[in-house]
C-alpha cells in the first residue's frame, strides 16, 4: 500500500543513466477490472472474487524500450465517491493514464467523460491516455461495441484497445502502448534539448526532470495515430 501523499519522482532518470521512471495512473468506475489488468500485467495473476481497492497502492514493472530499461510505476485506486479525497495527489506528475470500462456494463463506458475531466483538472492536459474496454471474454453480455469505443477515442484523441485481464489478452498491450508513447514523446524532448545546447554553448539545463509537455505537433501526431485505431482492438 502506498502513502498518495508521497511525492514519486516520475520522468527522472534514476542512478543509471538509461533507467527512467513513469508514473501512470488506471482510471474508471469502480468493478471495471482495473485491479485485476495490473494483476495480470504486473504478475501474471487474475483473481476472480477480489474485492475492491481501498485507497491507493502501485506496483513498478520494467520494461526494454530501445534497449534501454524502463519502469512505469503504475498507480491503482477505487473508483468508488468515497475516496475522492486522494484525487489531487493520486494524479500528481502522472504523465500516462489508462482509462478502463467494462464492456458489459454501458453506464462504465458513459462515465469515460467523467474521467477524463478530472484527468485534465489534476494533471497534464499531455497525459498519454489510452481508453480500455476491458472484460472483452464476455463476448454475450457485451453492452458496448467495439465501434462506439473506437469512436469515443477518435474523438477525445485517446488510443483505443480492448481487453480481458480474464485471457490475458491484449493486457500487455495496453500498458505498452502508453510506455512507449511517453518514452516517445521523451526521447523528442532530449533530442530537442541536445540541439538547444549545441546552437546554444551558453544554454544550461538542471539535468533534472524532463517536463513532458508535447507541442501541438505531438499532440496531432498522437492523435492521428489514435484516428488509425489507435492501438489495436480485439
Amino acid at each position: 500500500m502506498a502513502n498518495a501523499d508521497e511525492e514519486q519522482p516520475q520522468t527522472q532518470p534514476t542512478q543509471q543513466t538509461e533507467d527512467y521512471l513513469f508514473k501512470i495512473v488506471l482510471i474508471g468506475d469502480s468493478a471495471v477490472g482495473k485491479s485485476n489488468l495490473l494483476a495480470r500485467f504486473a504478475r501474471d495473476e487474475f483473481h476472480a472474487n477480489s474485492k475492491s481497492t481501498i485507497g491507493v497502492e502501485f506496483q513498478t514493472q520494467k520494461m526494454e524500450i530501445n534497449g534501454k530499461e524502463v519502469k512505469a510505476q503504475i498507480w491503482d485506486t477505487a473508483g468508488q465517491e468515497r475516496f475522492r479525497a486522494v484525487t489531487s495527489a493520486y494524479y500528481r506528475g502522472a504523465v500516462g493514464a489508462l482509462l478502463v470500462y467494462d464492456i458489459s456494463r454501458r453506464l462504465t463506458f458513459d462515465s469515460v467523460g467523467r474521467w477524463l475531466n478530472e484527468l485534465h483538472t489534476h494533471s497534464d492536459m499531455n497525459v498519454v491516455t489510452i481508453l480500455v474496454g476491458n472484460k472483452s471474454d464476455l463476448k454475450e453480455a457485451r453492452e458496448v461495441t467495439t465501434v462506439e469505443g473506437k469512436a469515443l477515442a477518435e474523438a477525445q484523441g485517446l488510443f483505443f484497445i480492448e481487453t480481458s485481464a480474464l485471457d490475458s489478452s491484449n493486457v500487455t498491450a495496453a500498458f505498452q502502448t502508453v510506455v512507449k508513447e511517453i518514452y516517445n514523446i521523451l526521447s523528442r524532448k532530449v533530442m530537442q534539448s541536445q540541439e538547444l545546447k549545441v546552437k546554444d554553448p551558453d544554454w544550461m539545463g538542471n539535468g533534472k526532470t524532463v517536463v513532458l509537455q508535447a507541442e501541438d505537433e505531438n499532440k496531432q501526431e498522437t492523435e492521428a495515430q489514435a484516428k488509425k485505431g489507435g492501438c489495436c482492438s480485439s
